[in-house]
């Protein structure tokens, strides 16, 4: 506040100055002065403070639980099952299955069927259908072409074909006929007739024998020519005839026809067999008997008993020491730097009065 009211005051004597200059300057011609703002920086001494940490160690006493172990002897008393087996003996009835054979005789008659074949005729009626054949006139009409020649003459390329000679291989069958024994199989003859045996026929076989022969050959090599050729055009008239056209028609006729057919007929007759055959049986006859069997009862008797066994017990005891304990100390450390501050003065320029 001093500096401001330092820096107000001189501003004002200046201001002062400056007016009585101006004024005298106006009723001479004397040098005149002008009144200028000029910054100046001052330096300065600045004292702070800073905060620093430091760790200081003090000693404090500390109490603790330190475990001690010792063994103690006790005793622990109990209830144990013991087994106590006896043995009794006890009667056991059961039943038994003894097996009895007796010898009895059975029926064993069975049936043999024989097959007897018959033969006799039968009486068959079909239906055979008998063509009838019949000569009817139908009228038919058609379209006939004629023609109609016309002759004349045109140019025409015509392909005249010269022959030349060359001669070709080709093979020949110049075999004969043969007589070859061949055998005929006979029928079965299942139906009514009786079997017929095989027998041999002569039969004419053609032998090959294949010859090669060179054979002369014409043939023709075209060869185009121009000629005028009388050409007869023919042209078609259309003409509608009619005829009487034959038709043959065919109707079917039913007839009925007889026929006797031998039919074999198989008959099976049962012829019965008696047998008698002696077999074994085996009955089982149930028997109860009765028998001694030992039994061996467990009984379980209570037993007490009494253990010694050993126990570790943790007793823990209180114990004094001495750490020294860190602690960190703020404290403030005072330091000095330069700072520069600007500050505003007025200076006196002199102005020159006939420059104007």
């Amino acid at each position: 506040m001093n500096h401001r009211l330092r820096w107000v005051v001189g501003l004002c004597l200046l201001l002062i100055v400056g007016a009585s200059a101006s004024h005298l300057c106006a009723q001479c011609c004397e040098t005149a002065y002008r009144l200028v703002c000029k910054t100046i920086c001052e330096e300065r001494q600045v004292t702070c403070f800073r905060n620093v940490c430091e760790t200081v160690c003090e000693a404090r006493e500390v109490t603790r639980q330190v475990p001690v172990w010792e063994t103690q002897m006790r005793e622990r008393r109990f209830t144990v099952m013991r087994p106590v087996q006896e043995t009794s003996m006890r009667e056991e009835r059961f039943c038994v299955q003894r097996p009895v054979y007796e010898t009895v005789m059975r029926d064993c008659s069975y049936n043999v069927v024989r097959n007897v074949v018959e033969t006799s005729e039968r009486e068959e009626r079909y239906m055979v259908s008998r063509p009838v054949m019949e000569t009817q006139m139908r009228e038919e009409r058609y379209c006939v072409q004629r023609p109609v020649t016309e002759t004349v003459m045109q140019p025409q390329c015509q392909t005249v074909m010269r022959p030349v000679t060359t001669c070709r291989t080709e093979c020949v069958d110049q075999g004969c006929w043969q007589d070859q024994m061949v055998c005929v199989p006979g029928s079965s003859g299942w139906f009514w007739g009786c079997p017929t045996p095989p027998r041999w026929v002569v039969q004419r076989v053609w032998r090959p024998n294949v010859v090669q022969r060179q054979v002369q050959q014409v043939h023709y090599c075209p060869e185009q020519v121009t000629v005028q050729v009388p050409v007869q055009v023919c042209r078609m008239v259309t003409e509608e005839q009619v005829r009487q056209v034959p038709v043959q028609v065919c109707r079917t006729v039913q007839e009925e026809c007889v026929r006797k057919v031998p039919v074999q007929t198989c008959r099976q007759v049962v012829e019965r067999v008696p047998k008698q055959v002696a077999v074994q049986i085996c009955r089982m006859v149930t028997e109860e008997q009765v028998r001694q069997v030992p039994v061996t009862t467990c009984r379980m008797v209570a037993e007490e008993k009494c253990e010694t066994y050993e126990v570790r017990v943790c007793k823990w005891v209180c114990e004094k020491h001495t750490v020294q304990v860190p602690r960190t100390v703020m404290k403030q450390v005072p330091y000095t730097y330069t700072v520069r501050v600007p500050r505003t003065v007025m200076v006196r320029v002199p102005v020159d009065p006939c420059a104007g």
